[in-house]
């Protein structure tokens, strides 16, 4: 057994992702697409090459028949420099999976293996201006003509990736109005479909990725668009929830402890009142209460994910990790702006990027006060 209960295994394959990004893909890269608000197209082409793409996917289907767990210890490493970075290998293989689970052959054979090599991404259409943590609230319709084909109109927001090239968006739309749950479907729609109208919005976080709102004006996209069933929409989104939060939470955690370590080198270099800055106690039990809020939502996340790959019920959990990953990631970029002081507010310093992205992950995946209501609902606490 080793570090934080991993097995031997476990803990080699977190350290091959670590080095890979300090040595293969380098923080100055990752800081450069956020300066750029550029995707970052080179990195995501390097991991498709390492196979890490297909890690969650099936033997059978052509990917590393890996479990939940060891994809949660793949997003903490791609989450080190930013959870923005890692937002654009973990949102594809959302869509991915369910893909697997719901597609039909023919889905599967068009788009499972381009996207294992790098040659297609996914992208995930849940929000809309009136349907935020509301998601069964959604408005975007689609109809089918006499031909088969689905006719689409509506708006959708914060649909993360859906700018970058060659992006099938998977995208929750209404077919039944007097359904609010069952009334939902899940469409596969290319980003290059015309009628799409896609507009990458200046938001204080996720740069590189990049989040956008969509407008629908009679898309139209051919009956085999459809993922699942008519009116399986909520249900394909809801299963899917519980994988996003289990590998953001992993991811939140991942870029936390390098907000601690960040922190903690700076404290050893900086000199002030004439000797190092760690040697003053407000700084050192700051680092130390913070590196045990990291431990504490590394230990939230394993036991999660591995609850997950044991196919156990574990909403719970899961919501447990992504709300104190979040919260212990936007604790300690804070922390780090105060103890990394003037310097943190450049962009070479990192705190600030690690700030504005803790900001966005207390939202993003559901906020914190939803996973709260998930929390208390799993104690029968009045809702």
């Amino acid at each position: 057994m080793c570090a934080n209960f991993l097995n031997e295994s476990q803990a080699e394959w977190l350290k091959t992702v670590n080095d890979f990004m300090d040595n293969e893909i380098t923080v100055e890269y990752v800081r450069n697409c956020d300066f750029e608000r550029q995707y970052p197209y080179e990195a995501y082409d390097k991991i498709a090459k390492q196979g890490w793409l297909g890690i969650l996917i099936p033997e059978s289907e052509g990917g590393s028949g890996g479990d939940i767990f060891d994809y949660s210890l793949m997003a903490e490493g791609l989450g080190k420099f930013g959870f923005d970075f890692a937002c654009s290998v973990l949102v594809p293989t959302f869509t991915a999976m369910n893909i697997i689970k719901y597609g039909t052959a023919e889905q599967k054979a068009r788009y499972v293996k381009p996207f294992i090599d790098g040659e297609i991404r996914f992208s995930v259409s849940i929000s809309e201006p009136d349907a935020g943590s509301d998601a069964a609230n959604t408005k975007t319709h689609a109809r089918q003509d006499e031909n088969g084909d689905w006719i689409v109109s509506g708006s959708k927001l914060w649909c993360s990736g859906a700018a970058a090239k060659d992006t099938v968006i998977a995208m929750l739309v209404r077919t039944d109005k007097n359904d609010k749950h069952n009334g939902l479907s899940v469409l596969l729609i290319p980003n290059d479909t015309p009628g799409l109208d896609i507009r990458k919005l200046p938001t204080l976080s996720r740069h590189a990725t990049g989040t956008t709102e969509i407008f629908l004006d009679e898309v139209r996209v051919p009956a085999d668009a459809l993922l699942g069933e008519v009116g399986q929409g909520w249900k394909i989104i809801t299963e899917h929830l519980e994988l996003e939060r289990c590998a953001v939470a992993a991811a939140y955690t991942g870029n936390a402890q390098e907000a601690v370590s960040n922190a903690n080198r700076y404290a050893h270099q900086r000199t002030q009142f004439g000797k190092p800055i760690r040697d003053f106690q407000v700084l050192k039990h700051m680092l130390a209460e913070n590196q045990t809020r990291v431990d504490a939502a590394r230990l939230l996340c394993y036991r999660a994910a591995q609850m997950k790959a044991d196919n156990l019920p574990a909403a719970r959990e899961t919501s447990m990790a992504k709300l104190y990953g979040s919260e212990t990631l936007k604790q300690c970029a804070l922390d780090g702006m105060q103890i990394l002081g003037g310097y943190a507010n450049l962009p070479e310093g990192d705190m600030e990027r690690y700030l504005r992205e803790s900001i966005q992950s207390t939202i993003g995946g559901g906020t914190s006060q939803i996973q709260r209501t998930i929390i208390a609902k799993s104690m029968r606490l009045p809702a």
